[in-house]
């Protein structure tokens, strides 16, 4: 079902507002138009407005869970395994950290997500110490959205915890190597950032563990280390692979004199530029080196030549892979296949077989292989290719047939050398962005790096079971693409805008989706094929340009080139409503990639990188480019400003992608600038309060690093002067319109936030990472309403949320080891409150009905700052069924001092109907009382008056199983006792008087329940139910759905209570009779009487 927040109504109001107007939620029609109207009201958000509040210390709201939801992931850039041993493997992710797997694939932990950086550029275990675990930080496979790193990282208990070693500076580590003997001499291949000249690239080599570092091997500030490879026979034996590389918004160079092939022969202490001897003459770029482990005198060398293409006017040499048989002294040319290294910045590695020379793997985007020392490459299709897209390869050293590739679609692992493989993908998906829809609840949807858009659910709803949890069944493609926008129709949640990189305008594909067809309308904007370089097209499309939907008219979409483009019929036909809004600097528009050129439209500049149209003011658009520019229409296009130069300190060149007009002031927007490509890794973060013509940066307490720069900027919806930010590795919170910023990272890991957005109907904070898919912090009410006032009292029970009943689903089909499962929320109420300190004597909270009826207590945790209890909504349960004696003929199951549950029982606890409920917060002799609502699941069928009908139903169930629970407790203190006595005394009158009276008590317990089930070995089915079970089948069949209940539920209820009735009168005769006729022999011979307590109230 799908809801539209009218924002008047008590559903739709700020958590802390007071109505004025009540009214119905607005038809889909209309609801646009109303929430315009309201928009144009005083606001309600926030009776303090933007005033600064004192500083919040982030401790108060650590306790606050950030939740994955999924959907499943996708690129891995390395992989390391342990010699030997089939079932340990570690994989480290492009920007979502390493992961363990200690069962041979099925199952993974992450490991990494302490740590203040999530990229992964290599991992190495070492053979002499498989505790030693090393991580090089910082993606080396190079295209535009990949993430830095910031040093190495050691583990010397097999991942469980981890050390910074230093290095931090050298952004990208794409190969680590340990000695084979020593773990403590290592060699890192250390690349650099690459988006500008830095000394800190090379080789850098430890003896000592990584206490202190050398560098060994240094070309230029322009040259990193793109490989290195070590003898495994003789470590003194080194080859590195040097590499010229700048990387920038407006394409990547790669090649130069800096790049080449190095060789060590004292263990990385020096190193000696190998040329000549059959190796290229002409300008290389990245280089690649591989030893045959099995005969280490045959070398590989990959080699970025330029295939023969020229290169700035110039001729190249052609060729990808050369070969050497004496151990480096002379090479030759052995293939010209470009299947050796593809597109030889995002790919480039190879392996040698252990065990034969000859065979050796190519991972590109392909797979491919040679069985003749590279003479012949062959690609791996289908079922024999790991996946796609592939970057790194372990081969056990001591088992050719056992190799782990990683890739773009996960991870392979293989035991028969690749015959076939066992694929497996983890929690990492690289999404773009992210936005929601309006359904209850409601669906979370994005695009995922090298895969297709998606669409999942914030909750699964399915309740139990093996199919419990977002599992990967529950997303889907809404069409579009990898790199564009997922975005839903806010009226009308089936339809979905999505959009993507292509070879269109390689980015400007544009397609409606229609969910309930499952099917999309391609509305390209310009659909002729481009590609090639920027200059050459009619219009800019970037790899992820922008789509939005006008806050005003569902119907009008925005996207950005070089121009503003607008639809306002479906897509239908698309009109420019700008001139050029960029610098529109040709002299950056020529080719990309340098010796090897890449233009897949990443590397556009000169586009329209953000759009986004004013909630308050309808046709103020504001826009940023990728070039550095601001620029706003007050008239829907008909004219534009650029406002760039009003910005303070602003460096030339960032990309404005993330820009976030207010929503309770026309004039006020916030925006970031993102200049890592060009070299400077600082927050940008800006505010105007008059429409562009001034600015104020805002970056106060975002400590600066190099991941600190700021992707998204979004305002809360209910809270003025409430913001959020996304950095490179970290989400921040302002309480006061940007003046100060502070972590709310909270349990997060620390892979880039690519979105942020809040869903508004349940006051959930969703984000996107670029590494680690989509997360969610359930209801932030408590964040909104965290002030001054708040922090100074003892203790502040926050406004509830209201609670959706939500009836479960069935599941879908799933594995039943699915590491990409998504977390669902908690079931139930909300229940959020602040402690100034613990409180003595506890924290209670109690739910009472309209009535003041109490529905159910519960026990609160007592720490300081926010804490949250999740009422799931249902009565306090009934009776649990405990036995005090062992069953009938199992005398070797002896019952502990509680008793034992009786096997065939169960416990109704009714789920509360929908209505208006109280909590009452009980801490430290304060009492505070807020109003909860409970509302029907607009998904289930039946009425509000059908489950009324089952509620009172089900209490009448209730009634009947606590009654029976209790006539079982009487009967088994009975039991006990008198089994005692028999045991005990030697009146020959008292001990057979005590065995009648056993049996007649077990025999009508037996019509309760069965004496004879263990509860083991499913020997329930080896018997009929007894009375208690079927009052308990009977309440689960009526429980499971909103509907009333049926004659025939009515009918059976009155029948089990009848006979309960029937057996509670029996057990009054037994011991009003019988149990006192033998207490009264009891007494005559002079024995303790058996003392039972009186019954309770019967059903009726």
């Amino acid at each position: 079902m799908s809801i539209t927040s009218c924002g008047a109504c008590p559903a739709c109001l700020p958590a802390h507002a007071t109505p004025e107007v009540v009214m119905p939620h607005a038809p889909r029609f209309a609801a646009r138009a109303l929430a315009g109207l309201l928009l144009a009201l005083p606001s309600l958000a926030l009776a303090q407005g933007a005033a600064a509040p004192a500083r919040i210390a982030t401790d108060s709201y650590r306790q606050l869970h950030w939740r994955t939801i999924g959907p499943e992931g996708n690129r891995f850039t390395s992989a390391a395994g342990i010699p030997g041993d089939p079932l340990t493997y570690y994989v480290g992710a492009a920007s979502g950290g390493v992961w363990k797997t200690s069962d041979g694939g099925t199952n993974w932990t992450p490991l990494f997500d302490d740590q203040r950086v999530q990229s992964i550029g290599s991992l190495a275990v070492s053979k002499s110490d498989p505790n030693v675990v090393w991580a090089g930080t910082g993606e080396g496979k190079i295209r535009s959205h990949i993430s830095i790193g910031e040093g190495v990282y050691k583990s010397v208990d097999a991942g469980k915890t981890w050390t910074l070693m230093g290095l931090e500076k050298t952004a990208r580590i794409p190969r680590t190597i340990i000695h084979p003997t020593d773990p403590n001499t290592v060699l890192v291949c250390a690349l650099g950032h690459a988006y500008g000249p830095q000394p800190e690239r090379g080789v850098y080599r430890t003896t000592d563990g990584g206490a202190t570092w050398t560098r060994v091997l240094f070309v230029d500030e322009n040259t990193g280390c793109s490989d290195l490879a070590m003898d495994p026979r003789n470590p003194r034996i080194l080859f590195a692979g040097m590499w010229q590389l700048e990387i920038h918004t407006w394409g990547r160079t790669s090649g130069g004199p800096g790049s080449g092939l190095f060789m060590s022969r004292d263990g990385g202490a020096t190193w000696t530029r190998l040329t000549g001897h059959g190796l290229p003459k002409g300008p290389v770029g990245k280089v690649a080196v591989a030893i045959a482990p099995s005969n280490p005198d045959r070398v590989y060398a990959l080699i970025e030549t330029g295939d023969g293409i020229p290169w700035n006017g110039q001729p190249t040499e052609s060729g990808q892979l050369w070969r050497s048989e004496n151990g480096g002294e002379d090479w030759a040319l052995v293939s010209r296949d470009r299947n050796a290294m593809g597109r030889a910045h995002y790919y480039s590695r190879m392996a040698v077989a252990p065990d034969d020379a000859d065979e050796a793997y190519f991972l590109t985007a392909s797979y491919a292989k040679t069985l003749d020392g590279g003479s012949t490459i062959r690609v791996l299709g289908g079922g024999l290719a790991p996946g796609g897209d592939h970057h790194d390869i372990w081969i056990d050293p001591t088992n050719a047939n056992r190799q782990i590739v990683a890739h773009d679609q996960g991870l392979s692992i293989t035991q028969n050398r690749g015959k076939t493989w066992y694929r497996q993908r983890l929690l990492n998906a690289q999404m773009y962005h992210v936005t929601v829809d309006n359904e209850i609840p409601y669906n979370v949807l994005g695009n995922k790096q090298d895969e297709p858009s998606y669409r999942g659910p914030s909750n699964s709803r399915v309740m139990g079971g093996r199919g419990a949890g977002i599992s990967r069944g529950m997303w889907h493609s809404v069409g579009g693409g990898e790199s564009g926008w997922a975005t839903p129709d806010p009226t009308d949640s089936r339809i979905i805008w999505s959009t993507a990189s292509g070879s269109g305008m390689v980015g400007g594909i544009v397609v409606r989706f229609e969910e309930d067809r499952r099917q999309f309308r391609n509305v390209e904007v310009w659909p002729q094929q481009s590609n090639g370089p920027a200059d050459g097209v009619k219009y800019r499309f970037v790899w992820d340009s922008p789509f939005h939907i006008s806050p005003h008219d569902h119907n009008t979409i925005y996207v950005g080139s070089q121009h503003v483009h607008r639809t306002t019929n479906g897509g239908q036909s698309w009109e420019v409503i700008s001139p050029d809004l960029t610098l529109n600097d040709r002299s950056r528009m020529g080719p990309s990639g340098g010796l090897t050129p890449d233009n897949i439209g990443v590397e556009y500049a000169g586009v329209v990188y953000g759009i986004a149209e004013s909630p308050r003011e309808r046709g103020l658009i504001w826009v940023g480019t990728n070039d550095g520019l601001v620029q706003l229409t007050r008239d829907g296009g008909k004219t534009w400003t650029n406002v760039t130069k009003n910005i303070p300190n602003l460096p030339p060149w960032g990309s404005v992608r993330s820009i976030a007009p207010s929503r309770y002031d026309a004039g006020t927007a916030y925006l970031t600038v993102d200049f890592h490509q060009v070299n400077n890794r600082d927050p940008f973060i800006y505010k105007t309060t008059d429409y562009g013509k001034s600015w104020k940066s805002i970056t106060t307490g975002i400590p600066r690093s190099a991941l600190s720069y700021a992707k998204v900027i979004t305002e809360d919806p209910v809270r003025r002067g409430l913001l959020y930010v996304g950095t490179e590795n970290a989400i921040y919170v302002s309480f006061d319109d940007g003046e100060n910023w502070q972590p709310l990272q909270n349990d997060l890991p620390h892979a880039p936030v690519s979105g942020i957005v809040v869903q508004e109907h349940f006051n959930d904070l969703v984000i996107s990472t670029y590494g680690r898919g989509f997360w969610i912090m359930d209801d932030i009410t408590p964040i909104r309403q965290l002030t001054p006032d708040v922090l100074a009292k003892g203790a502040q029970l926050f406004t509830l949320r209201a609670a959706y009943r939500f009836r479960p689903i069935t599941a879908p089909s799933t594995t039943y080891d699915d590491p990409t499962r998504g977390e669902d929320p908690e079931y139930g109420a909300s229940i959020n409150y602040y402690l100034k300190a613990p409180v003595a004597g506890g924290v209670k909270l109690t739910v009472t009905d309209a009535q003041g009826q109490v529905v159910r207590t519960l026990t609160g945790s007592n720490a300081a700052g926010i804490n949250r209890v999740y009422w799931d909504l249902r009565h306090e349960p009934t009776m649990e069924v405990r036995l005090r004696t062992s069953p009938i003929y199992a005398p070797h199951i002896i019952p502990g001092p509680n008793g034992r549950t009786a096997p065939g029982t169960g416990q109704l606890a009714i789920l509360a109907p929908p209505g208006r409920y109280t909590v009452t917060l009980s801490a430290g002799g304060v009492e505070q009382r807020q109003p909860l609502e409970v509302r029907k699941d607009p998904n289930s069928g039946g009425t509000e008056g059908d489950i009324a009908e089952q509620v009172r139903l089900l209490a009448a169930v209730a009634r009947d199983m606590n009654d029976g629970a209790d006539a079982v407790h009487r009967i088994e203190a009975v039991r006990v006792q008198v089994d005692a006595i028999a045991r005990v005394v030697d009146d020959g009158d008292v001990k057979r008087a005590a065995e009648a009276l056993l049996q007649k008590f077990t025999d009508l317990e037996m019509n309760l329940v069965d004496l004879r089930l263990t509860g083991g070995g499913q020997d329930g089915v080896r018997f009929g139910s007894k009375l208690l079970g079927k009052l308990n089948y009977l309440a689960n069949g009526l429980s499971g759905s909103d509907y009333r209940p049926t004659d025939q539920h009515v009918e059976v209820q009155a029948l089990l209570d009848g006979q309960l009735k029937e057996q509670l009168s029996a057990l009054d005769g037994l011991i009003t009779k019988e149990l006192a006729a033998f207490n009264e022999l009891l007494k005559a011979r002079s024995v303790p009487n058996v003392v039972v307590k009186p019954r309770g109230p019967i059903s009726d």
